[in-house]
């Protein structure tokens, strides 16, 4: 008799803890894809982050030498995609949706033409600015904005003319 209570007991038990272990376990979400420059070649090394509607970044990756990503560990939502530039802008964007019976997604994210024009000139800015307050190289800012063009998978070309003044 006290073997049978005691095993209904520990049965019990067991059974009372299945509805705390059911409300811990959450779909998790992915969301997955691949990020492109203007000109459709893969964006190597740049960040991708994932923004969810409060506006909140709730994840983010580095693409591969292929571009492509992956942000898992999410919940339930729609979410912004969006695609980081060298200098810090975003240069692509997406949306993505994650439900309860699909909690997967995957997603294609361009640069556009119009943020990548405005990463570069940012770049290239930064560039000037530091040569007339102290002297940066020439050398400095053409790396600069081939830094920000590769970061963007532009190509950048920059052309110097020989001219009269004095070297520095």
């Amino acid at each position: 008799m006290k073997r049978t209570l005691s095993l209904a007991l520990a049965v019990l038990f067991a059974l009372a803890q299945l509805p705390i272990l059911g409300a811990q376990a959450q779909a998790v979400g992915i969301i997955s894809g691949t990020a492109t420059g203007t000109n459709g070649a893969a964006l190597a090394g740049v960040t991708v982050q994932v923004v969810n509607s409060a506006g909140t970044v709730v994840g983010s990756a580095v693409t591969t030498a292929t571009g492509s990503f992956s942000v898992s560990g999410l919940a339930a939502g729609t979410f912004t995609v969006n695609v980081v530039g060298a200098s810090g802008a975003v240069i692509g964007t997406s949306t993505a949706t994650l439900t309860a019976a699909a909690m997967t997604a995957t997603v294609g994210v361009s640069a556009t033409a119009a943020a990548a024009a405005a990463a570069a000139g940012a770049a290239a800015a930064a560039g000037g600015a530091a040569a007339a307050a102290g002297g940066i190289s020439t050398a400095a800012v053409v790396a600069g904005v081939g830094a920000a063009a590769a970061g963007i998978g532009a190509a950048a070309v920059v052309a110097t003319k020989g001219d009269a003044s004095p070297a520095r």
